[in-house]
């Protein structure tokens, strides 16, 4: 039986869209026909989702149902984090929407299979609610302020860091907390749009923030040695 990541799927529809967009930036002097491979490319990478995707049952690798899939987490960088699938009728409970990696998920035939999950799995994981879920978003906003917090103290200190030796070293020095201090801004900036992301729709931003955090973290580690 023939197997499809589902990642793999969406990739080659994120890869339509990424490809509209360069005709319409190579179209040189036909402007309106650039904007028309985009608007089309767009339309059909919105088919593509809702009639490959949204809507379709998911099965356990045994055959039998977990629920459907009711919405995709779709990343800033075009990326797919979660599959949403509203599992309540199918494991016996009421409404219970459940996210799923979509790493976790592929295609078997025409059926999207999940690998080694049981419905007393999915039953057991916690219920995605759009609402409740600004709970977890205060937490990951908390954790991050505090560490764009502790890293500006952090470049202070390395700011009044009495360098000693050649020229060479205190320009490295300067280099390394240029770089953090960039690094800083970058993730500032992230945790803004995350910030002003609306209700529910959070979670596509946090692989942004999350990443530019730890490339903050590394760079200020590279700075204090």
């Amino acid at each position: 039986m023939k197997k499809i990541n589902l990642v793999m799927e969406l990739a080659v529809i994120a890869m339509m869209f990424t490809t509209g967009s360069i005709s319409a930036q190579t179209a040189g002097s036909s402007t309106t026909l650039g904007v028309s491979i985009v608007e089309s490319t767009q339309v059909a990478l919105g088919w593509s989702v809702k009639k490959s995707i949204l809507g379709k049952v998911v099965y356990t690798d045994t055959g039998k149902k977990i629920g459907k899939v009711e919405d995709l987490i779709i990343a800033k960088d075009r990326q797919v984090s979660y599959v949403i699938i509203g599992a309540g009728g199918f494991v016996g409970i009421g409404t219970h929407n459940v996210a799923i990696p979509v790493a976790q998920i592929e295609y078997q035939g025409d059926k999207l299979i999940m690998p080694g999950a049981t419905r007393d799995l999915v039953k057991a994981l916690p219920r995605f609610d759009y609402a409740s879920s600004s709970s977890r978003r205060d937490e990951f906003i908390a954790k991050t302020e505090a560490d764009l917090a502790s890293a500006r103290t952090e470049i202070a200190m390395l700011k009044n860091r009495t360098v000693s030796g050649t020229n060479e070293a205190k320009t490295e020095m300067e280099m390394r907390i240029n770089a953090s201090e960039k690094a800083l801004k970058d993730t500032e900036d992230k945790l803004i749009e995350l910030k002003n992301s609306k209700a529910g729709r959070w979670m596509e931003f946090e692989a942004g923030v999350k990443g530019a955090n730890e490339r903050l973290q590394r760079s200020l580690l590279k700075a204090s040695v």
